[in-house]
């Protein structure tokens, strides 16, 4: 087939109640794009046949391939099995060769094996069994109609790993008689301009093409451009995505930062010993992260040269000089200005912060404010939230290094 489309299943109500993280559907989605296959749905449900089983068939609906990753234990809420009957409208049958492989198994960890175990031995009518030497719940395939086939795989990440690997993508690559295609995806991590902005100096005829695609998603003080290429081969993947790259580059060359998994504190760092200059960090009534994240970058102890922590906004009055009734982000911008001049032709970084407020009061003054004080420039922003949001700490940590990084690159590159 052309176009083969896949949705993904996470099965357990342990991820619904925030219990587990959800890394098997990250790790399947990139096994099935590097093999050509569009993941266009993901989605999570708890331990209720009749919940998943109307999943699966809104999922069948829509795609060619259905995975389930979870539910298929000895347990009377792992109802995988029962669902996916339910679903494609087959019963389910005990299988005692299979109950005889699960049996063995425990016989080799010298475990005895409860009778709740014989619940992995029922498969839904006409399934094709994917055996699991690496754990004791059987998967399956249930293919369906023409074309299309429900997998499911135990929610255990190292056996769900190995049965992916082994068994599913050799399966779908015969099923579907999928050609050497590959999909590859580029990050370029951008900073100092808004998603908006950014959108519109890509321009339409970048952002509408389907192949390579781009995308936008914006976090905290940056706005990942992700380029995507489906092609024969990673060669020409990344080929394709050079040429989208140089483009990009031509009109937002000055906002990347980084590719992929590079982080604002290194490429910060980098820069800073490169040109010489040293870095110095105040921060008040808000947790000490800047520091921190800085000193975790390779070569981050070179680059800092001072970090001050005072806990509230007042204290750090009393430190400074005419700050007397000053607002939250002149404060700041004045205490960038304090503690770059600490340090020989030093940056410097300040992040002020109510520590009695939390998340975002519309009716008071703003709760923090952030600053970069470099060679007679200063920058600064306030926000809404104080020291006690949950978003102060990395919010203001990754804004400020952002700015700080678009300052220096002004500077020294343009």
């Amino acid at each position: 087939m052309e176009h083969v489309n896949a949705e993904i299943i996470s099965i357990g109500t342990e991820i619904l109640l925030g219990e587990i993280t959800d890394t098997n559907s990250v790790f399947m989605a990139r096994a099935l794009r590097d093999i050509g296959i569009n993941v266009y749905f993901m989605s999570s449900v708890g331990d209720n046949e009749t919940r998943i089983a109307n999943v699966i068939r809104t999922a069948l609906e829509r795609v060619h391939v259905v995975i389930t990753c979870g539910g298929l234990g000895p347990t009377v809420d792992d109802m995988t099995r029962q669902a996916v009957a339910a679903a494609t409208g087959r019963g389910i049958t005990f299988h005692q060769s299979l109950y005889d492989v699960i049996a063995a198994r425990f016989m080799s960890f010298k475990v005895s094996m409860s009778e709740n175990n014989a619940r992995q031995a029922y498969l839904p009518d006409n399934a094709l069994l994917i055996e699991n030497p690496v754990g004791t719940a059987p998967a399956f395939i249930v293919e369906y109609l023409e074309n299309k086939a429900v997998i499911s795989l135990p929610g255990v990440p190292r056996e769900m790993k190995f049965l992916f690997s082994e068994s599913v993508i050799p399966y779908l690559k015969r099923r579907y008689n999928l050609k050497e295609t590959v999909i590859k995806a580029r990050v370029l991590k951008t900073a100092g301009i808004g998603e908006s902005t950014l959108d519109s100096k890509i321009g339409d005829d970048l952002l509408q093409q389907s192949n390579p695609t781009i995308g936008l998603a914006a976090h905290a003080g940056q706005v990942d451009v992700r380029v995507t290429a489906k092609a024969i081969s990673i060669e020409v993947a990344n080929r394709m995505i050079d040429e989208v790259d140089t483009i990009l580059r031509e009109r937002i060359g000055s906002y990347i930062f980084g590719v992929d998994d590079e982080q604002i504190e290194d490429v910060l760092v980098r820069l800073l010993l490169k040109n010489n200059v040293r870095l110095a960090i105040v921060q008040a009534g808000v947790e000490d992260v800047v520091a921190s994240r800085i000193r975790g970058a390779a070569q981050g102890e070179q680059a800092l040269v001072i970090a001050e922590v005072y806990a509230s906004p007042s204290e750090l009055e009393m430190k400074l000089e005419s700050t007397d009734g000053v607002g939250i982000r002149e404060l700041a911008e004045k205490a960038a200005q304090y503690v770059s001049r600490q340090v020989e032709g030093g940056l410097g970084i300040a992040i002020v912060s109510n520590p009695e407020m939390g998340d975002d009061h519309a009716d008071s003054e703003p709760g923090t404010a952030i600053a970069v004080y470099f060679a007679g420039e200063v920058r600064s922003r306030e926000y809404g939230f104080g020291g006690q949001s949950e978003t102060a700490p990395v919010w203001t940590s990754t804004w400020v290094m952002s700015m700080a990084w678009r300052m220096l690159k002004e500077k020294f590159t343009e």
